[in-house]
């Protein structure tokens, strides 16, 4: 019962999180940024100041669809963010470069990431089942379901492995656009908000997973006892 209720909360908590990052994200794309500049132009001009020049930034579908991939070194980014003018079009925008500047100088938290996704990919398709297996032959084997706690233990140490790359991607993006003045203090002050509130949903995905992973745990430890 304990462990239901942990989930729930998560659930609850996880929810609030990602209304209060919508919320934030309407509310600074209402406030156009001083200097005019686009989020393309923001970003393709923090690539350059970077170094970087094998890196394309290009426009996707969707809304918060925004990321870096490094596999095809392309960031991509949501029309609001890619043809806006706005504070929040600013600190998306530079956070995703973070990525790309986390991979030009092969930060170590991303490439231990980038490293898991191949396998956890694969893993993905079939954990669930297996859990589910485990579960309902729980009474007879706990082979499947020992099988099936151990590989969703890596996507949560996939989601933890995940903190750090995004908050560095964050701090990466706030330090770069104070100092090249693409945004005023109080400009810089509500990016930073914005990118908080990013943040804090994969913090609150990382304590889901793990509230998960301690329920299978607990299901198979009272098997065992």
């Amino acid at each position: 019962m304990g462990g239901y209720l942990l989930i729930i909360v998560v659930m609850a908590l996880s929810w609030y999180v990602q209304w209060r990052l919508k919320s934030k994200f309407e509310e600074y794309s209402q406030i156009g940024l001083s200097n005019g500049m686009s989020g393309q132009e923001i970003a393709e001009k923090m690539l350059r100041d970077s170094g970087i020049f094998d890196v394309r930034v290009v426009s996707v579908e969707g809304k918060l669809t925004d990321h870096y991939n490094p596999q095809d070194k392309t960031v991509n980014l949501s029309p609001d963010v890619f043809y806006g003018r706005s504070v929040a079009a600013a600190a998306v925008a530079s956070h995703e470069c973070g990525h790309a500047v986390q991979h030009a100088t092969a930060y170590s938290w991303l490439k231990f990431r980038s490293q898991m996704v191949p396998f956890l990919s694969i893993a993905s398709r079939y954990m669930q089942w297996v859990i589910l297996a485990g579960v309902l032959l729980i009474n007879t084997t706990a082979i499947p379901l020992t099988i099936g706690v151990a590989l969703f233990a890596l996507t949560t140490l996939f989601s933890f492995i995940t903190l750090p790359v995004e908050y560095d991607a964050s701090n990466r993006a706030l330090a770069w656009i104070q100092t090249n003045r693409i945004v005023t203090e109080r400009e810089h002050v509500m990016a930073k908000d914005a990118l908080k509130w990013a943040a804090r949903t994969y913090l609150v995905a990382a304590i889901g997973s793990l509230a998960t992973l301690l329920y299978y745990l607990s299901i198979l430890m009272g098997r065992r006892d």
